[in-house]
């Protein structure tokens, strides 16, 4: 079967587009990574006027991941790319609906932040397990969109390790509402159940698409290390 080829100025015109969708992507990781940092900020305050501009800011998000899906979509149906570019634009896609969930995790917890305020709907004994949260979260995402810049592939195995301090502070903090001793009501085990959920989700999709990264690179999926 006869292979056919690009001529050089279309080729170069297609990989340049590429290009510019996997720059984009890095900045919405950057946005995310933002979103979250103000997020915590604003429901550690609280702080009402943070928390605004974390909702407001999902919209940008959102609009990146439609344009993103859009340029890829259309990229596909005008070059009707093969191998190792037709899995990097699939790829994009699944980035992209990730990281704007990643996002609306961000959404979340500033509404909490906005809906309790000027109260804080962290009780004291449970500020330093959500500090360390945040703190996990910006690390995962910091180095996430490293990976995906970079696509080192040992740092993208990593993350799925970094995951597990997250997922260990998700257990800390739903033993810490089980416990007997807990007094500070259900609505405020409510609010931090969600809250918990939030930050684990967020690095769960971090997570997935650094399984993305390995599997644009390789052509593999590697279960084990994730």
């Amino acid at each position: 079967m006869p292979t056919f080829h690009y001529p050089r100025s279309m080729r170069n015109a297609f990989h340049e587009e590429l290009d510019d969708i996997g720059l984009s992507l890095i900045a919405m990781a950057h946005l995310v990574k933002k979103a979250m940092d103000d997020a915590t900020a604003a429901i550690l305050g609280p702080d009402l006027e943070l928390a605004e501009k974390v909702i407001a800011a999902d919209d940008a998000i959102d609009n990146m991941q439609h344009d993103l899906d859009a340029r890829t979509i259309d990229l596909m149906a005008r070059q009707s790319p093969v191998a190792s570019d037709l899995r990097t634009l699939v790829t994009s896609l699944r980035m992209s609906a990730d990281l704007e969930r990643m996002g609306d995790m961000a959404h979340h917890i500033a509404k909490q932040a906005r809906i309790r305020y000027p109260n804080r709907s962290i009780p004291t004994g449970l500020v330093k397990t959500i500090q360390e949260m945040g703190r996990v979260t910006h690390e995962i995402i910091e180095k996430l969109a490293s990976v995906m810049e970079t696509q080192d592939l040992d740092r993208a195995i990593e993350i799925a390790a970094d995951d597990d301090e997250m997922d260990k502070l998700h257990r800390e903090l739903i033993a810490v509402i089980l416990a007997d001793k807990w007094d500070e009501g259900s609505e405020t085990a409510f609010d931090m159940t969600l809250l918990g959920r939030y930050y684990e989700r967020c690095c769960d999709h971090a997570v997935s698409i650094s399984r993305r990264v390995y599997f644009l690179v390789t052509g593999e999926y590697r279960k084990e290390e994730f």
